[in-house]
């Protein structure tokens, strides 16, 4: 079997089923099969998927890096999947605060939008993913030409902003959050130096 058709036929329904795993694991608690949610089960299935959005953000940035480290070019046919399953779970983070703690109150979502830092950077974000996935598409991007590289450059943005987010919302022990914002500065300052290092071999290339 090739390369490219063992990635396309074996190894991406394997990756998209492991990103499955995590709703998964929270239906299968939610309704007692495969353990239970806390005792503020709203607030469990929100910090279950706004991790996992934040991680599949990170994950996604890292494509790119491992990439031009160990020369495996083929990692970049997940990036888009993994990018995806970050708005996926951003979605479901922003649903379950948007119906099942607002429970779609007009007045309580604004206020909180409106008065709530923290919410209003997490709204944000989740704007900006949405706008990353509706260009995603081979087409769109097409049709975009270097617009696109300039807009996808906002998913470190949307990196810097759900870490925030995270900070923000947990006030007292910021252990976690502390972590992702680790990795996101590792992932922006190996693509800082990349760039560096590139712009210099462009320069000492004959002409």
């Amino acid at each position: 079997m090739k390369a490219l058709t063992q990635i396309r036929f074996v190894w991406k329904p394997l990756v998209f089923l492991l990103c499955l795993l995590p709703v998964a694991v929270a239906a299968g608690d939610a309704f007692g099969v495969t353990g239970s949610l806390s005792a503020n089960p709203i607030e469990d299935l929100l910090d279950r998927f706004g991790n996992w959005a934040l991680r599949f953000i990170l994950i996604a940035l890292a494509v790119t890096p491992v990439r031009r480290l160990t020369d495996w070019n083929w990692l970049s046919r997940f990036r888009r999947m993994l990018g995806l399953f970050a708005f996926f779970y951003a979605s479901l983070h922003f649903t379950v605060w948007l119906v099942l703690d607002r429970e779609l109150r007009v007045d309580d979502i604004l206020e909180d939008l409106t008065e709530r830092p923290f919410i209003t950077v997490g709204f944000v974000a989740v704007v900006l993913l949405l706008a990353l996935a509706i260009t995603s598409f081979t087409a769109i991007r097409r049709r975009m030409g270097r617009r696109w590289q300039k807009l996808h450059n906002m998913a470190y943005v949307i990196g810097a902003l759900g870490v925030w987010h995270y900070w923000w919302q947990v006030k007292n022990d910021v252990t976690e959050p502390l972590i992702y914002a680790v990795i996101l500065g590792a992932l922006l300052l190996a693509r800082v130096v990349w760039r560096q290092l590139s712009m210099g071999r462009r320069k000492r290339s004959p002409a």
